[in-house]
Protein backbone atom coordinates (compact mmCIF):
# COMPACT_ATOMS: atom_id res chain seq x y z
CA UNK A 1 0.00 0.00 0.00
CA UNK A 2 2.59 2.50 0.76
CA UNK A 3 4.43 1.68 -2.37
CA UNK A 4 1.27 2.25 -4.51
CA UNK A 5 0.77 5.73 -2.40
CA UNK A 6 4.42 6.68 -3.06
CA UNK A 7 3.91 5.89 -6.86
CA UNK A 8 0.80 7.87 -7.11
CA UNK A 9 1.97 10.61 -5.74
CA UNK A 10 5.24 11.03 -8.01
CA UNK A 11 2.60 10.34 -10.62
CA UNK A 12 0.38 13.48 -8.99
CA UNK A 13 3.18 15.81 -8.58
CA UNK A 14 4.34 15.07 -12.33
CA UNK A 15 1.63 15.77 -13.68
CA UNK A 16 1.57 19.05 -11.89
CA UNK A 17 4.62 19.92 -13.00
CA UNK A 18 3.79 19.72 -16.48
CA UNK A 19 0.91 21.70 -16.41
CA UNK A 20 2.74 24.54 -15.02
CA UNK A 21 4.94 23.95 -17.62
CA UNK A 22 2.32 24.55 -20.29
CA UNK A 23 0.57 26.97 -18.68
CA UNK A 24 3.18 29.31 -18.14
CA UNK A 25 4.16 28.51 -22.24
CA UNK A 26 0.51 29.40 -22.94
CA UNK A 27 0.52 32.92 -21.00
CA UNK A 28 3.89 34.00 -21.35
CA UNK A 29 5.82 32.31 -24.18
CA UNK A 30 3.22 32.21 -26.78
CA UNK A 31 3.72 34.79 -29.61
CA UNK A 32 2.02 38.12 -27.94
CA UNK A 33 3.21 40.60 -25.82
CA UNK A 34 2.58 39.58 -22.19
CA UNK A 35 3.73 42.41 -20.68
CA UNK A 36 1.52 44.69 -22.56
CA UNK A 37 -1.38 43.05 -21.72
CA UNK A 38 -0.68 42.80 -18.28
CA UNK A 39 -0.06 46.57 -18.38
CA UNK A 40 -3.22 47.60 -20.35
CA UNK A 41 -4.70 50.01 -22.32
CA UNK A 42 -3.29 53.03 -19.84
CA UNK A 43 0.19 51.51 -20.01
CA UNK A 44 2.96 53.70 -19.70
CA UNK A 45 6.79 53.19 -20.99
CA UNK A 46 7.99 52.84 -17.67
CA UNK A 47 5.27 50.82 -15.89
CA UNK A 48 5.77 48.78 -19.20
CA UNK A 49 9.14 48.00 -18.21
CA UNK A 50 8.76 47.43 -14.45
CA UNK A 51 6.53 44.69 -15.55
CA UNK A 52 9.24 43.23 -18.57
CA UNK A 53 11.93 43.15 -15.49
CA UNK A 54 9.99 41.77 -12.90
CA UNK A 55 8.77 38.91 -14.83
CA UNK A 56 11.74 38.52 -16.40
CA UNK A 57 10.25 38.58 -19.89
CA UNK A 58 13.54 40.05 -21.10
CA UNK A 59 15.12 36.59 -20.62
CA UNK A 60 15.35 32.75 -22.24
CA UNK A 61 12.22 31.01 -21.52
CA UNK A 62 13.68 28.11 -19.36
CA UNK A 63 14.97 30.74 -17.29
CA UNK A 64 11.77 32.45 -16.41
CA UNK A 65 10.30 28.77 -16.11
CA UNK A 66 12.68 28.50 -13.43
CA UNK A 67 12.50 31.72 -11.65
CA UNK A 68 8.74 30.55 -11.60
CA UNK A 69 8.98 27.59 -10.04
CA UNK A 70 11.86 29.14 -7.56
CA UNK A 71 8.72 31.40 -6.77
CA UNK A 72 6.59 28.38 -5.65
CA UNK A 73 9.07 27.02 -3.73
CA UNK A 74 11.01 29.84 -1.62
CA UNK A 75 9.41 33.03 -2.79
CA UNK A 76 9.72 35.79 -5.59
CA UNK A 77 10.41 39.94 -5.38
CA UNK A 78 8.64 41.73 -7.82
CA UNK A 79 8.72 45.36 -8.58
CA UNK A 80 5.20 47.68 -8.99
CA UNK A 81 5.77 51.38 -9.27
CA UNK A 82 9.39 51.30 -8.71
CA UNK A 83 8.26 49.45 -5.31
CA UNK A 84 9.75 46.00 -4.56
CA UNK A 85 7.73 43.66 -3.16
CA UNK A 86 8.39 40.23 -1.60
CA UNK A 87 5.84 37.16 -2.13
CA UNK A 88 5.79 34.66 -0.17
CA UNK A 89 5.73 30.92 -0.82
CA UNK A 90 4.14 29.71 -2.40
CA UNK A 91 4.04 32.62 -4.92
CA UNK A 92 2.20 32.29 -7.92
CA UNK A 93 2.86 35.24 -9.32
CA UNK A 94 1.68 39.13 -8.86
CA UNK A 95 -1.16 40.65 -10.17
CA UNK A 96 -0.15 44.15 -11.56
CA UNK A 97 -4.15 45.33 -12.07
CA UNK A 98 -4.50 44.91 -8.35
CA UNK A 99 -1.91 45.25 -6.47
CA UNK A 100 -1.50 42.59 -4.81
CA UNK A 101 0.01 38.40 -4.63
CA UNK A 102 -1.64 36.01 -6.87
CA UNK A 103 -1.70 33.72 -4.06
CA UNK A 104 -3.69 35.92 -1.32
CA UNK A 105 -6.17 36.41 -3.88
CA UNK A 106 -6.59 32.83 -4.48
CA UNK A 107 -6.37 32.00 -0.47
CA UNK A 108 -9.17 34.66 0.06
CA UNK A 109 -11.45 32.95 -3.14
CA UNK A 110 -10.82 29.36 -2.49
CA UNK A 111 -12.14 28.75 0.78
CA UNK A 112 -15.62 30.40 -0.35
CA UNK A 113 -15.65 27.47 -3.13
CA UNK A 114 -14.37 24.43 -0.77
CA UNK A 115 -17.64 25.75 1.82
CA UNK A 116 -20.00 25.88 -1.12
CA UNK A 117 -18.66 22.41 -2.81
CA UNK A 118 -17.88 20.39 0.22
CA UNK A 119 -21.33 21.84 1.84
CA UNK A 120 -23.67 20.83 -1.45
CA UNK A 121 -21.57 17.43 -1.79
CA UNK A 122 -22.23 16.28 1.32
CA UNK A 123 -26.30 16.42 0.79
CA UNK A 124 -26.43 15.27 -2.64
CA UNK A 125 -23.94 12.01 -1.36
CA UNK A 126 -25.89 11.05 1.97
CA UNK A 127 -29.50 11.53 0.57
CA UNK A 128 -28.61 10.23 -3.36
CA UNK A 129 -27.18 7.39 -1.33
CA UNK A 130 -30.00 7.04 1.28
CA UNK A 131 -32.38 6.99 -1.22
CA UNK A 132 -31.06 5.05 -4.02
CA UNK A 133 -30.26 2.47 -0.99
CA UNK A 134 -33.68 2.21 -0.30
CA UNK A 135 -35.38 1.91 -3.67
CA UNK A 136 -33.35 -0.61 -4.66
CA UNK A 137 -34.58 -2.58 -1.27
CA UNK A 138 -37.91 -1.90 -2.72
CA UNK A 139 -36.84 -3.09 -6.33
CA UNK A 140 -40.06 -2.83 -9.03
CA UNK A 141 -42.54 -1.64 -6.50
CA UNK A 142 -44.73 1.89 -6.80
CA UNK A 143 -41.93 3.36 -4.40
CA UNK A 144 -39.33 2.34 -6.74
CA UNK A 145 -40.57 3.71 -10.10
CA UNK A 146 -41.34 7.07 -8.44
CA UNK A 147 -38.04 7.40 -7.03
CA UNK A 148 -36.46 6.74 -10.32
CA UNK A 149 -38.91 9.00 -12.22
CA UNK A 150 -38.58 11.84 -9.92
CA UNK A 151 -34.88 11.64 -10.22
CA UNK A 152 -35.19 11.45 -13.80
CA UNK A 153 -37.17 14.47 -14.00
CA UNK A 154 -35.10 16.63 -11.49
CA UNK A 155 -31.93 15.66 -13.54
CA UNK A 156 -33.26 16.90 -16.93
CA UNK A 157 -33.70 20.50 -15.58
CA UNK A 158 -30.88 22.75 -16.39
CA UNK A 159 -28.89 23.84 -13.21
CA UNK A 160 -28.59 27.05 -14.23
CA UNK A 161 -32.50 27.25 -13.89
CA UNK A 162 -32.82 25.41 -10.78
CA UNK A 163 -30.14 27.79 -9.34
CA UNK A 164 -32.26 31.02 -10.65
CA UNK A 165 -35.25 29.58 -9.27
CA UNK A 166 -33.90 28.84 -5.81
CA UNK A 167 -31.96 32.60 -5.89
CA UNK A 168 -35.41 34.36 -7.32
CA UNK A 169 -38.63 32.01 -4.78
CA UNK A 170 -37.17 30.45 -2.01
CA UNK A 171 -37.16 34.25 0.10
CA UNK A 172 -37.55 32.11 3.01
CA UNK A 173 -34.13 31.14 2.94
CA UNK A 174 -31.03 33.06 4.62
CA UNK A 175 -29.43 35.81 1.96
CA UNK A 176 -26.51 34.39 0.27
CA UNK A 177 -23.17 35.77 2.02
CA UNK A 178 -19.59 34.25 2.69
CA UNK A 179 -18.69 34.07 6.68
CA UNK A 180 -15.61 32.55 7.23
CA UNK A 181 -16.48 29.44 9.39
CA UNK A 182 -14.06 30.30 12.47
CA UNK A 183 -15.50 33.39 12.41
CA UNK A 184 -19.24 32.84 13.14
CA UNK A 185 -20.54 28.89 12.15
CA UNK A 186 -23.79 29.71 11.94
CA UNK A 187 -23.59 32.53 9.61
CA UNK A 188 -21.14 30.68 7.46
CA UNK A 189 -24.01 27.83 7.31
CA UNK A 190 -26.73 29.65 6.76
CA UNK A 191 -25.07 32.17 4.05
CA UNK A 192 -24.37 29.17 1.76
CA UNK A 193 -27.51 27.31 2.45
CA UNK A 194 -29.13 28.20 -0.91
CA UNK A 195 -25.84 27.28 -2.91
CA UNK A 196 -25.83 24.29 -1.19
CA UNK A 197 -29.61 23.29 -1.77
CA UNK A 198 -28.71 23.95 -5.25
CA UNK A 199 -25.88 21.44 -5.79
CA UNK A 200 -27.40 19.21 -3.49
CA UNK A 201 -31.06 19.16 -5.28
CA UNK A 202 -29.38 19.22 -9.07
CA UNK A 203 -26.80 16.16 -7.84
CA UNK A 204 -28.72 14.27 -5.60
CA UNK A 205 -30.84 12.89 -8.27
CA UNK A 206 -28.41 11.33 -10.40
CA UNK A 207 -26.13 9.93 -7.10
CA UNK A 208 -30.05 8.21 -6.28
CA UNK A 209 -29.67 6.61 -9.87
CA UNK A 210 -25.58 5.71 -9.49
CA UNK A 211 -26.67 4.01 -5.82
CA UNK A 212 -29.74 1.89 -6.77
CA UNK A 213 -28.03 0.52 -9.65
CA UNK A 214 -24.90 0.07 -7.78
CA UNK A 215 -26.92 -1.45 -4.78
CA UNK A 216 -29.19 -3.79 -7.12
CA UNK A 217 -26.12 -5.21 -8.40
CA UNK A 218 -24.38 -5.73 -4.86
CA UNK A 219 -27.60 -7.71 -3.50
CA UNK A 220 -27.28 -9.91 -6.41
CA UNK A 221 -23.90 -11.38 -5.74
CA UNK A 222 -22.62 -14.63 -4.40
CA UNK A 223 -21.52 -12.73 -1.11
CA UNK A 224 -25.32 -11.50 -0.21
CA UNK A 225 -26.77 -14.78 -1.29
CA UNK A 226 -24.70 -16.58 1.23
CA UNK A 227 -25.55 -14.25 3.71
CA UNK A 228 -29.34 -14.52 3.11
CA UNK A 229 -28.46 -18.27 3.93
CA UNK A 230 -27.16 -17.89 6.55
CA UNK A 231 -29.71 -16.55 8.24
CA UNK A 232 -28.70 -12.86 8.65
CA UNK A 233 -31.12 -10.62 8.20
CA UNK A 234 -31.98 -8.68 5.01
CA UNK A 235 -31.61 -5.27 6.94
CA UNK A 236 -28.02 -6.00 7.29
CA UNK A 237 -27.59 -7.83 4.56
CA UNK A 238 -27.74 -4.38 2.67
CA UNK A 239 -26.31 -1.58 4.92
CA UNK A 240 -23.23 -3.42 6.61
CA UNK A 241 -22.54 -5.74 3.21
CA UNK A 242 -24.12 -4.74 0.09
CA UNK A 243 -23.40 -0.93 1.39
CA UNK A 244 -19.64 -1.46 1.34
CA UNK A 245 -19.56 -2.80 -2.25
CA UNK A 246 -22.24 -0.65 -3.91
CA UNK A 247 -20.11 2.52 -2.38
CA UNK A 248 -16.85 2.15 -4.50
CA UNK A 249 -18.20 3.17 -7.76
CA UNK A 250 -20.08 5.62 -6.31
CA UNK A 251 -16.94 6.71 -4.47
CA UNK A 252 -15.02 6.97 -7.68
CA UNK A 253 -17.85 9.21 -9.67
CA UNK A 254 -17.74 11.23 -5.86
CA UNK A 255 -14.34 12.52 -5.95
CA UNK A 256 -14.54 13.11 -10.09
CA UNK A 257 -17.63 15.31 -9.15
CA UNK A 258 -16.24 17.14 -6.48
CA UNK A 259 -13.15 17.64 -7.88
CA UNK A 260 -14.88 19.20 -11.28
CA UNK A 261 -17.16 21.47 -9.04
CA UNK A 262 -14.38 22.52 -7.26
CA UNK A 263 -13.16 24.35 -10.35
CA UNK A 264 -16.32 24.78 -12.11
CA UNK A 265 -18.86 26.71 -9.37
CA UNK A 266 -18.94 30.03 -11.60
CA UNK A 267 -22.95 29.65 -11.84
CA UNK A 268 -23.54 29.26 -8.22
CA UNK A 269 -20.76 32.07 -7.46
CA UNK A 270 -22.36 34.09 -9.60
CA UNK A 271 -26.05 33.67 -9.03
CA UNK A 272 -25.49 33.49 -5.19
CA UNK A 273 -22.86 36.34 -5.45
CA UNK A 274 -20.20 34.60 -3.46
CA UNK A 275 -16.80 35.70 -3.79
CA UNK A 276 -15.16 32.36 -4.65
CA UNK A 277 -13.03 30.58 -7.07
CA UNK A 278 -14.45 31.30 -10.45
CA UNK A 279 -15.77 34.61 -9.88
CA UNK A 280 -11.90 35.50 -9.19
CA UNK A 281 -11.27 33.85 -12.57
CA UNK A 282 -13.64 35.46 -14.42
CA UNK A 283 -12.77 39.03 -13.28
CA UNK A 284 -8.79 38.01 -14.24
CA UNK A 285 -9.86 36.92 -17.48
CA UNK A 286 -11.88 40.19 -18.32
CA UNK A 287 -9.44 42.27 -16.64
CA UNK A 288 -6.64 40.40 -18.58
CA UNK A 289 -4.84 39.73 -15.50
CA UNK A 290 -2.72 36.92 -16.74
CA UNK A 291 -1.10 35.94 -13.17
CA UNK A 292 -3.84 35.70 -12.06
CA UNK A 293 -5.39 33.49 -14.69
CA UNK A 294 -2.70 31.41 -14.69
CA UNK A 295 -2.43 30.97 -10.60
CA UNK A 296 -6.20 29.82 -11.03
CA UNK A 297 -4.96 27.31 -14.14
CA UNK A 298 -2.50 25.71 -11.63
CA UNK A 299 -4.72 25.46 -8.43
CA UNK A 300 -7.22 24.02 -10.72
CA UNK A 301 -5.29 21.48 -11.85
CA UNK A 302 -3.64 20.46 -8.62
CA UNK A 303 -7.09 19.97 -6.87
CA UNK A 304 -8.30 17.57 -9.70
CA UNK A 305 -4.92 15.49 -9.38
CA UNK A 306 -5.07 15.40 -5.62
CA UNK A 307 -8.84 14.21 -5.78
CA UNK A 308 -8.03 11.37 -8.21
CA UNK A 309 -5.30 10.57 -5.79
CA UNK A 310 -7.69 10.14 -2.74
CA UNK A 311 -10.24 8.58 -4.81
CA UNK A 312 -7.86 5.65 -5.92
CA UNK A 313 -6.52 4.80 -2.20
CA UNK A 314 -9.91 5.03 -0.98
CA UNK A 315 -11.22 2.63 -3.98
CA UNK A 316 -8.63 0.08 -2.31
CA UNK A 317 -9.82 0.44 0.85
CA UNK A 318 -13.79 0.17 0.13
CA UNK A 319 -13.09 -2.95 -2.26
CA UNK A 320 -9.41 -5.26 -0.99
CA UNK A 321 -9.97 -7.21 -4.36
CA UNK A 322 -8.26 -4.00 -6.34
CA UNK A 323 -4.60 -5.43 -7.00
CA UNK A 324 -2.31 -2.78 -6.50
CA UNK A 325 -0.10 -3.66 -9.02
Amino acid sequence: MLFYILRRVISAISVVIVTVVCSFLLFFAAPHDPAGVICGPKCTPERLKDITNSLNLDQPVVEQIGLYFKGIVVGRDYTAGGVTRHCDAPCLGYSYILGVPVTDLLARAVPVTLSIVIGGATIYLVFGVLIGTIAARVRGTTLDKATVGTSLVIGSVPYFIVALVIALYATFLPKSQYVSFFDNPIQWAGGLLAAWLCLGLTNSAQYTRYSRASMIEALGQDFARTARSKGISERRVVYRHGLRAAMTPVITIFGVDVAYQLVNTIFTERIFQLPGLGTRIINAFNQYDLPVLMGGVIVGATVLVVMNLVVDILYTVLDPRVRLG
